[in-house]
């Protein structure tokens, strides 16, 4: 096979083979989106060959530019261009979608020149901010970030807070690139192929835009250009384009999405057979590998035992420390610092800071596009609005990133906010994420260890946090595993065992001692660790007393309950199981009176037990 010099590569040329390569790819694997690939064929074909600027051995180079397919399902297009470059081979190319392969249905860091992972439309261009901004405020090496979106998810929101995001921020190293292919998995689009209508909306929004036929490779290397001479703001290119362009019997025709072409020889022989053009891709302007940024150790702050601490406030102190200590650590937030106590990093180290507003989304794909850099970061707000990221952390979780999320004002002890502010879905929320921790210190102690734990650990993991004051237990310099527990109360005359977290632990306690008194041995469990949580602390509870009782400030289903069930149920058959947990609407109140309405305060806890032994 052939190698060309960029320069002097046919670009139309090029472009069919990315149609052809898609075309023969999703045939062999029998499923895929050749027309979604094919419409968005020249504008990469240009790109690879003209703009962009990769070194595919060595893709963890700070200099590299990033290329984000938020309309991940054009994943054959994305592979064809690995072929033009030479980083696979015509027969990795074969293996799409077939068990092994990395060649996925939809982008994942499985491959190594994949950031994130995509598919969940509107989050690609959302992830190419983060990076964005990482190189526009963190990086001492100028990239450019390309992000390949769709027509279509530009309904989505998501979409939306990143377009105010990059304007606000002036991210000029950041180009959007809009298939505008008019014609969506079922129907037209909303404004079919009006680029117009899509240009005002992103004026308005404070983009540079460019409105281009996007088969035309003069146009689209000028649109390039412009881009790249933008000193102030993001650009937008927005290309008119022919879903399923060169194969008349899919060109422009709805009910053609997501299928591969009945007749692949004819349309392989329509685009003009297969071929093997080489592109040598250009190097990034710097070389340099990423500088080396010691850390040192962390002295995380104290507290006295007796006192009363909120661990929110533990947690802004203890961030602020590992922000000293660690070089790499970033604090993303969603306009709620002061209430998290994210402002105390904040104050620390304004650098590397970053004021995500009220955008959730935007939040969480900040820290995956910055985690994807080699950043730590650390993204929080109120623990009830983390909901609205959802999908960015299941998107997140899929492509293996490494990140920390932090939720504040959790449960019906936060008072008299009311419902709306208060996560009682949380632990269910990010217990089922892959490689996913979840942690709920009790005390500003080992909230502060397990903030500093955070920082060392792979995959997410998400620390709640209480906003009331709460009893400090636990001696400054304890030590707080992942996967651990702390047996508080024990001894071998027990005849339940009470299993808490956060707030409820101190309930225990209390309930504890006053069923001490009623002749009933309690054992307390503060099972700060809900994910991965301690199998052997629990069953042998279960085994030395034959009931358990958990109880938690969130919903009884999928929080700490479920967590503890999980490791008895089917186990220990003959244990006996009580779960406490917020079962009705809650309201205003305070703080005591939520957690007595809610039915999980000591009265409750003594309550329940009894019924138990009985």
């Amino acid at each position: 096979m052939t190698t060309t010099e960029s320069r002097t590569i046919d670009l139309a040329e090029l472009a069919q083979q990315l149609r052809a390569d898609a075309v023969r790819c999703s045939n062999r694997a029998g499923s895929g989106h050749p027309t979604s690939s094919m419409s968005a064929a020249d504008l990469m074909a240009v790109l690879l060959a003209k703009h962009y600027r990769y070194d595919f051995d060595n893709p963890d180079l700070p200099g590299n530019d990033r290329l984000v397919f938020s309309k991940g399902h054009a994943s054959p297009l994305l592979y064809a261009m690995y072929r033009a470059a030479g980083a696979i081979d015509e027969d990795e190319l074969m293996t799409y979608r077939r068990l092994g392969s990395p060649l996925e249905g939809h982008p994942t860091p499985r491959l190594p020149w994949v950031d994130v992972a995509t598919g969940s439309l509107g989050q690609g261009l959302p992830f190419g901010v983060g990076m964005a901004l990482a190189g526009r405020r963190l990086a001492d090496v100028s990239y450019r970030v390309w992000v390949l979106c769709g027509d279509s998810e530009m309904a989505e929101g998501s979409m939306w807070e990143a377009f105010a995001a990059a304007s606000f921020e002036g991210l000029s190293n950041l180009t959007a690139i809009i298939d505008v292919n008019r014609l969506g998995q079922n129907g037209p689009t909303r404004y079919g192929w009006d680029t117009g209508a899509y240009a005002a909306q992103l004026r308005a929004f404070g983009w540079n835009t460019v409105e281009i036929d996007g088969h035309d490779p003069s146009q689209i290397d000028r649109a390039y250009t412009e881009a790249e001479e933008t000193p102030d703001r993001p650009t937008a290119v927005l290309a008119r384009t022919k879903k399923g362009k060169g194969v008349a019997a899919v060109e422009d025709l709805e009910g053609k999405h997501g299928k591969p072409l009945k007749d692949p020889e004819e349309a392989l022989e329509e685009l003009g057979g297969t071929r093997n053009i080489r592109v040598r891709v250009a190097e990034p302007s710097t070389r340099e590998p990423r500088p080396e940024r010691p850390g040192r150790p962390v002295h995380l702050p104290e507290f006295e035992v007796g006192s009363k601490v909120a661990t929110r406030d533990a947690f802004g102190k203890a961030l602020a420390a590992v922000g000293e200590a660690s070089p790499d650590v970033v604090v993303l937030d969603g306009e709620v610092a002061d209430s998290t106590r994210a402002q105390y990093f904040a104050e620390a180290h304004p650098e590397r800071f970053f004021e995500c507003y009220i955008a959730e989304q935007q939040m969480i794909a900040n820290a995956v596009g910055m985690q994807a850099l080699g950043w730590v970061p650390y993204a929080s707000t109120f623990a009830a609005f983390l909901t609205r990221a959802h999908d960015f952390l299941r998107m997140a979780a899929i492509g293996n990133a490494d990140m920390r999320v932090v939720g504040s004002h959790a449960g019906v002890s936060i008072g008299r906010d009311g419902p709306s502010q208060m996560a009682l879905e949380d632990l269910a929320m990010m217990r089922p994420l892959w490689r996913s921790v979840v942690l709920y210190p009790c005390d500003a102690n080992q909230c502060a260890h397990l903030t500093s734990t955070m920082a060392d650990l792979p995959g997410i993991s998400y620390l709640r946090t209480t906003r009331a004051d709460t009893p400090v237990i636990y001696r400054p310099g304890e030590l707080f595993p992942v996967g651990g527990s702390r047996t508080l109360v024990s001894s071998k005359h027990d005849r339940v065992a009470i299993v808490a977290a956060g707030i409820t632990v101190s309930e225990a306690l209390s309930a504890s001692e006053r069923l001490a008194e009623l002749g009933i041995p309690a054992r307390v469990i503060d099972a700060y660790s809900i994910k991965p949580i301690d199998t052997s602390t629990l069953r042998q509870a279960a085994a030395d007393t034959g009931r358990i009782l958990t109880v938690e400030d969130h919903w009884p289903v999928g929080g700490l309950g479920d967590a503890v069930l999980d490791v008895i149920a089917g186990q220990m058959p003959s244990t006996r199981f009580t779960k406490l947990g917020v079962r009705g609407m809650p309201a205003s109140a305070s703080p005591a009176e939520q957690l007595a309405a809610a039915g999980i305060d000591a009265d409750a806890i003594i309550h329940a037990a009894q019924q138990l032994v009985a």
